[in-house]
């Protein structure tokens, strides 16, 4: 199969073209206007796929396609917002060479508008598809999700890429160019507009029981979505997309200038667009993490309901999700699986199933999340993770009210004096190899009063879940600090990782954020707890680990009643 790739040395072209290189029977022609750009990419590539550098103007595209006669061609070269009046030039030459094709385009108005070649395709016997990448491919599948236990009314939904995940000039400057400009969408069910970028709303992507992501502003951006998805879902009355590059203060200042073009009828904003690409893809700093989300309001049995489904990207392989749609069309194609003929969105190219497939060897995770208003707070922030938790853990956690447990644990203490103060202050418990230990909880309202008691010298806190900025955080105060704490299972083991703290309700500095390794797990029947609080500059505070049964429930003998932390 021979696949010619227009901007095939470009970050979409370069990464699908690392996608598919374990695919032997595949020959793929690196296209693009630089042929020494070219070469140095099919020199560098290491794969079982063949490889062959070319130059091609798209604006000579037919005379390219009848000497090296593809069986697919792929444009990745963009950006389509800047094709102007004979933008669908390279569909009508491959329609005219009857060679199959597929693209990137994230311009709404682009993808949109495929939709007229679609006689002529279906006369040619090929397949047109536009818009092949996470949107709308993805965010299609998952709303067909959805819609097969709901009537969708509302989406909302974005993409925050890793900072250090790197843009493309022609991405940057397609972004840019709709900054401040009218967008097209869907609002309070009518056809409307918003402004590029100008428009901003915060989420949290957090997969259940993966570590989420902070709390990040997305912003408005022009994506075939607005356009493609309300004809597919009759019912759906608004529909919003963004994205949430980061440093946070660039993304603010793209803002800005955005409000002030719309406001001010400025021209566009695409002249800036090589200052933007040059300093985002130097400031580079934050968590090498990527993600995604799409989360629907919609009726369910004649009752609202809200639903979101989050995607976690770890490290490299965030940066490869856009590429995927066609990477799984293309190894489709391979074994005989073809795309009906016709020009079209490719709103439908790919389900979930085939997602799950194509992120089963690298570290993408996906959940759903369900709102359950009055649900105890463990189980509102794992989801349907909780059910997978051992079934002592769940125990402690499952239901509202009063629960009392008791058993033994020992105690470790930091020896410096600034941890021996803050353990006072505290009323953590006196170092000891084994103690008897007795926890309660009161939960009211939305706040657990978690009570402990070791040896008679008793702490307490409070639990809650977060809001805003702590969003799918678990609150846990200790008087006037609290700490916002992620829920993260790892085998049979729930951890509690610190995300953020503060003083009296102000932050305070991250650098000085407590850790510790804090678990919750099972041992032979009994819940096991194991906890460890340091702070950076003053090393470990407190340390507590043992086991508990409730406590109308036998203990067992204290010999077994504190295991070793290699064995908790």
């Amino acid at each position: 199969m021979k696949m010619m790739i227009l901007g095939g040395y470009g970050v979409f072209g370069g990464r699908l073209a690392e996608l598919l290189a374990d695919c032997v029977e595949l020959e793929l022609l690196i296209c693009g206007r630089s042929l020494s750009r070219a070469e140095a990419f099919c020199a560098a590539y290491r794969g079982r796929a063949k490889t062959r550098p070319l130059a091609v103007d798209r604006k000579a595209i037919a005379a390219a396609l009848r000497a090296h006669a593809p069986d697919l061609l792929v444009d990745a070269s963009g950006p389509f917002q800047d094709y102007g009046g004979n933008r669908y030039s390279v569909i009508e030459a491959c329609i005219a060479a009857r060679v199959d094709y597929l693209d990137f385009a994230d311009a709404a108005d682009f993808v949109f508008g495929v939709r007229q070649f679609d006689e002529a395709a279906k006369a040619a016997g090929i397949f047109v598809l536009s818009g092949v990448s996470s949107f709308p491919v993805l965010t299609s599948a998952v709303l067909r999700h959805f819609a097969q236990s709901m009537e969708i009314r509302s989406v909302e939904g974005g993409i925050a890429p890793s900072p250090y995940a790197g843009i493309g000039l022609n991405v940057m400057r397609a972004v840019v160019g709709y900054a401040g400009a009218p967008v097209k969408l869907r609002r309070d069910g009518k056809a409307s507009f918003g402004v590029g970028l100008a428009e901003s709303r915060r989420f949290t992507v957090a997969v259940p029981g993966r570590m989420p992501l902070r709390n990040i502003r997305f912003s408005l951006v022009d994506v075939p979505d607005l356009q493609v998805l309300p004809p597919e879902h009759p019912s759906m009355t608004d529909i919003w997309m963004g994205a949430g590059p980061v440093p946070e203060i660039l993304h603010r200042l793209l803002n800005l200038l955005a409000k002030a073009r719309s406001r001010l009828r400025l021209p566009s904003l695409e002249p800036l667009s090589p200052l933007f690409y040059a300093v985002l893809n130097r400031l580079r700093f934050g968590e090498h993490r990527g993600g995604m989300y799409v989360e629907v309001q919609g009726i369910e049995n004649g009752k609202p309901k809200t639903m979101s489904w989050h995607l976690l990207a770890e490290g490299d392989d965030g940066p490869y999700i856009p590429s995927m749609a066609i990477e799984g069309i293309v190894r489709g194609l391979q074994i005989g699986r073809r795309p009906n003929p016709g020009a079209r969105a490719a709103t439908r190219a790919l389900d979930l199933a085939d997602y799950d497939k194509l992120f089963a060897n690298r570290t993408i995770h996906t959940g759903f999340r369900e709102e359950m208003p009055g649900a105890p707070i463990y189980r509102q922030l794992l989801g349907a993770v909780f059910n997978d938790l051992p079934p002592r853990v769940q125990e402690i956690h499952a239901d509202e009210g009063e629960q009392a447990w008791q058993g033994t644990a020992s105690v470790r203490r930091g020896n410096r004096l600034f941890a021996r103060a803050l353990a006072a202050l505290f009323g953590f418990p006196q170092a000891t190899d084994q103690v008897l230990v007795r926890v309660s909880r009161m939960s009211a309202d939305g706040v657990e009063r978690w009570t402990r008691s070791f040896g008679g010298r008793m702490f307490s806190s409070t639990q809650s879940l977060g809001q805003g900025r702590e969003d799918q955080l678990l609150i846990e105060r200790f008087g006037l600090i609290s700490v916002a704490l992620a829920l993260v299972k790892e085998g049979d083991r729930l951890f509690f990782i610190p995300r953020r703290w503060r003083m009296l309700g102000l932050p305070l500095p991250g650098f000085l954020l407590p850790s510790g390794k804090s678990f919750e797990t099972e041992k032979d029947g009994q819940f096991c707890f194991d906890v460890e609080i340091s702070a950076p500059l003053f090393g470990l505070i407190v340390a507590y680990r043992g086991l508990l049964t409730p406590a109308n429930v036998q203990t067992r003998p204290s010999s077994a009643g504190v295991q070793p932390k290699s064995a908790a």
